[in-house]
Order: structure tokens, then C-alpha cells, then sequence
């Protein structure tokens, strides 16, 4: 029998120092991109508080002089008392934001579903480029269409005969203007619609065609498929609808024409004319001239942005727990 020679063995340590020499450079690099990566991301709380810092900045001397009575306030006079509240546009800007809402988000719900459920790929790829078109519309555009032609349409045509069903109510009473609060809703309601109706029909065709399947091998229904569908991406449905009034609150050119732009505490009725935070600082700001009413239209500013803060947090904590008890019943 021959002698076998026996072959070399080559130290562990050995090809562990040449695999990580190998890739050196490919753990460089990806200690690089998780850097740039994270120094990319705090650029977003960077801007954040730039922003809060110069808005409290410009509205400190507002601040000093107000304190909380500004928020509280309901006079708005800068030409004789130089005294300002901003209560009445806060109240206008959530009240047009709820119209908004009340009006769009069944409207986009019903565009989503249709886009994603019921047309036919074609057609609902046509009708949702078209949709996506309307989001790209500039906001002044919208103030004009709704100046020239929505105001007079409602005015002729809707209003009166809304009036005649509801007017025993205080919300539909009173002389009709055209622009207003109602409208000034119905204009955002149609800026919002494109916006919200594309993120819920992405949202809806993100769910797995296998749910689809399943309740469908059990019987169910078209319509009893698509509940399912909604309930399945209800907390995406959520931060479509925060979306939206945060895009309804933020709103400055197309309210600003329709509104009305009138400083009161509360509209005789929904056709009368009323103010927003952003309408008033688009209206006012070339025309302050002295420090404290700059200051205050800052402030108004700055209490737009906390407000605007505060329903993105609860949105946020809204979504996070609806996903923890879907969670939760899905591990059931």
C-alpha cells in the first residue's frame, strides 16, 4: 500500500483574516450609507425645528404682549385698539377642514374602491392618471374655478333649493352670498379628493388577492369581499384621511378667494363669510405695517403649524393602535 500524503490544512484564522480582507471595503461602505442614510433622516427634524424656531422667534414680541388671550381671543383690529385674537380663525379653519372632510373622504372612499375593485384594469388606469392629474392642479386654479364658476352655480342652483329643505335650521338660514363657509368646504372637499382617493386605491390594491380568494371560497359576496378589503387596510385608510386635512387645514389660495374673508366669532349660517389661519395671513402680511401686527400673523402662523402637529400625533397613535389590535387578533 502506498504512503497518502497528506494534504495541508489551512487555519481557520486564516480564512476568516482573508474573507474579511476580501470584503473590507463592502463593510466601509455600508458603514457609509447607513450614515449618510441617518444623517439624511435627521435633516427632517432639523428642518422642523428651524421652522418652529423662526415662527416663535417672529411671533415673540405677539407672544410677550398677548400671551394665551391671543388664542382665546375674538377681536381682530389692527388699525385702532392694535389688539388680536385669533379664536374665530381657528374655529374657521377646523370648521371648513370638518366640511372637507364630511364631503371628500366618502367621495374618495368610493373612487379607491372603484379604481381598485370593481372597474376594469384599463379603464381604472385611465380614470386614476386622471385622478393623479387633478392632485398636480395648482390651488390658485382651483380659487378661480371656484370663484367663476362654483360660486355662481351654487348660488343660483343649490343653495336656494337646500335653503328651502333646510332653512328651519340655523345652519342653512340667512342671505345668500355665493362664497362662504359651505363653499369654501366644497372647495377643499375637491382638492382633497384626488389626493386621498389615490393613496386609499394604492392601499386597497396592496391587499393580498389570497383574502380576496378566501372570502370568496367561502361564499361571500362582491360587496362582502370589499368590506373585508377595507377593513384590511383600515389603518392605511386613516393616515389617507389625516393626509387629507392636513392638506384642507394647510390650504391658503383657494379658500382665500371663496371664503368670503369676513373677521367674526361665529357665521350667522354656513353661507355667510368667514376667515382661516392661512387665509387671513395671505390677506394681511403686505399690509402690516409695524412690528406687533407682523408678529401676531406670525403667531397665527405658528399656531397653525402646532395645530397641524397635533392631528398628525393622534393620527400616528390612532394607526399604531389599530394595527396592535389587528395584530392582536390575528395571533388569536
Amino acid at each position: 500500500m502506498g504512503i497518502r500524503k497528506k494534504t495541508p490544512t489551512i487555519p481557520n484564522n486564516f480564512l476568516n483574516l482573508k474573507i474579511h480582507s476580501r470584503f473590507k471595503g463592502h463593510f466601509r461602505g455600508d458603514e457609509v450609507f447607513k450614515f449618510v442614510s441617518a444623517l439624511i433622516a435627521s435633516s427632517i427634524f432639523i428642518l422642523l425645528g428651524l421652522m418652529i424656531y423662526e415662527l416663535v422667534e417672529g411671533s415673540w414680541l405677539s407672544i410677550q404682549t398677548f400671551g394665551l388671550n391671543f388664542i382665546v381671543g375674538t377681536t381682530w383690529d389692527p388699525a385702532i385698539s392694535k389688539v388680536f385674537g385669533a379664536l374665530p380663525l381657528i374655529l374657521g379653519t377646523l370648521v371648513t377642514s370638518a366640511i372637507a372632510l364630511l364631503i371628500g373622504v366618502p367621495i374618495s372612499l368610493g373612487v379607491g374602491l372603484a379604481l381598485s375593485e370593481y372597474l376594469p384594469r384599463r379603464f381604472g388606469f385611465a380614470l386614476s392618471f386622471l385622478v393623479e392629474l387633478l392632485a398636480a392642479v395648482p390651488s390658485v386654479i382651483y380659487g378661480l374655478w371656484g370663484m367663476f364658476v362654483l360660486i355662481p352655480f351654487l348660488r343660483d342652483h343649490v343653495y336656494p333649493y337646500l335653503q328651502a329643505a333646510l332653512g328651519f335650521t340655523p345652519l342653512f338660514s340667512g342671505p345668500i352670498y355665493g362664497g362662504g363657509v359651505l363653499t369654501g368646504g366644497i372647495v377643499l372637499a375637491i382638492m382633497i379628493i384626488p389626493t386621498v382617493s389615490s393613496v386609499m386605491r394604492d392601499l386597497f390594491s396592496s391587499v393580498p388577492n389570497s383574502q380576496r380568494e378566501a372570502m370568496i371560497a367561502l361564499g361571500a359576496t362582491k360587496w362582502e369581499t370589499t368590506k373585508i378589503v377595507v377593513s384590511y387596510a383600515r389603518s392605511g385608510v386613516i393616515g389617507a384621511i389625516v393626509l387629507g386635512l392636513g392638506r384642507a387645514m394647510g390650504e391658503t389660495m383657494a379658500i382665500t378667494m371663496v371664503i368670503g374673508n369676513k373677521f367674526q366669532v361665529w357665521p350667522s349660517s354656513l353661507f355667510d363669510a368667514w376667515y382661516t389661519m392661512a387665509s387671513i395671513i395671505a390677506n394681511e402680511l403686505l399690509e402690516a405695517t409695524y412690528d406687533l401686527y407682523v408678529s401676531a400673523l406670525i403667531n397665527v402662523g405658528l399656531i397653525l403649524l402646532i395645530i397641524t402637529l397635533i392631528v398628525n400625533i393622534l393620527a400616528r397613535l390612532i394607526v399604531w393602535r389599530t394595527l396592535r389590535l389587528v395584530r392582536g387578533i390575528a395571533r388569536e
